[in-house]
């Protein structure tokens, strides 16, 4: 008999059709997320769940859904969706979709540093709304980026590849910040670690690739806007919950800082009073880092592969807690 399978959200074919193949499997077909009790309730009896970051995966959904399940492959990086360290206490193996997503997040950061830098949101609606007169001397003046400082917050896979982007692409010095030194950075881009403190205070553009723990949360508030220099731009392609939106706010409309070019919020989406949607020089994405052809092909390729493997008893291509 075939594993009973439920799959959150609609992903691409590259994966989901093997999913269809090989278990009894329900997709949930509509464009916004199951709510908690939807979820739970498509899950009950089943043996793996292919979740989003919008699913929350904890002790109350485990006990509900029942002990057979085996697995849950999350269609993402992060996993800070789940309860992993319950899924462990209980056998249940959980995987993710890490090292597919770098190339296109990095490119994505580099999008909405160029777009805050050179006030592109600005110009595109002064031509929307019908304002564009003539060519103004003083208009829609921005932040060069040749030679100047990237301070990459968290120096992983995507910070490497941004300041990557930046040092070779516009001679950019680079310094970051990370738990550990990064020779491969130190090498290949004459990287500095430093303090996040000193990274603020030097850094023209500051972009953030840390992920979201009880450390980083609200890691960017206040003190840290006012520690940036006045022409900085502030690129956040990690996760929303990161920054003091009250604080990038004030930050913003008080000169404090230049601008900001955000692929990541909290809540998502926005509130539909949230200020930060009014700003002219705060570029906002609908958390679209991933959203290449190969880049959600691979995604949904893992996350299927996890799924799969996990019912089996097999490891994963990529588990988040070995059994």
């Amino acid at each position: 008999m075939s594993s009973k399978v439920f799959v959150a959200r609609n992903i691409p074919a590259a994966g989901l059709d093997r999913i269809r193949e090989l278990t009894d499997c329900t997709v949930w077909p509509d464009r916004l997320p199951p709510s908690p009790g939807v979820l739970i309730e498509n899950s009950i009896g089943c043996h793996g769940v292919l979740t989003l970051l919008s699913d929350r995966i904890d002790a109350a959904f485990f006990d509900a859904v029942g002990p057979q399940l085996k697995v849950i492959s999350n269609f993402a990086v992060g996993y800070n969706n789940i309860d992993f360290e319950e899924a462990t206490r209980r056998g249940i193996a959980v995987g993710n979709t890490p090292g597919v997503l770098t190339d296109s997040t990095a490119d994505t950061a580099l999008a909405l540093l160029l777009a805050a830098a050179r006030c592109v949101r600005e110009g595109i609606e002064n031509v929307s709304r019908r304002e564009w007169l003539t060519w103004e001397p003083m208009g829609f003046i921005g932040q060069d980026l040749v030679g100047k400082t990237i301070g990459i917050v968290g120096m992983g896979r995507i910070g490497h590849a941004t300041g990557k982007r930046l040092h070779f692409g516009w001679g950019m010095n680079v310094l970051y910040t990370s738990r550990t030194d990064k020779p491969d950075a130190d090498n290949e881009l004459g990287a500095t670690r430093v303090s996040l403190e000193q990274l603020l205070a030097e850094s023209d553009f500051v972009s953030v690739h840390t992920d979201l723990n009880p450390e980083t949360t609200r890691m960017f508030g206040a003190s840290e806007f006012a520690a940036m220099k006045s022409n900085a731009v502030f690129v956040n392609t990690a996760r929303g919950g990161v920054v003091d939106e009250a604080a990038l706010h004030s930050a913003l409309t008080t000169g404090q800082i230049f601008a900001a070019g955000l692929d990541v919020t909290d809540p998502e989406p926005l509130t539909g009073d949230s200020p930060l949607r009014e700003l002219a020089n705060c570029v906002i994405l609908p958390h679209i880092a991933s959203g290449t052809v190969a880049s959600r092909n691979a995604m949904a390729e893992i996350a299927a592969d996890n799924l799969l493997a996990g019912l089996a008893g097999r490891p994963m291509r990529h588990q988040v807690n070995p059994l």
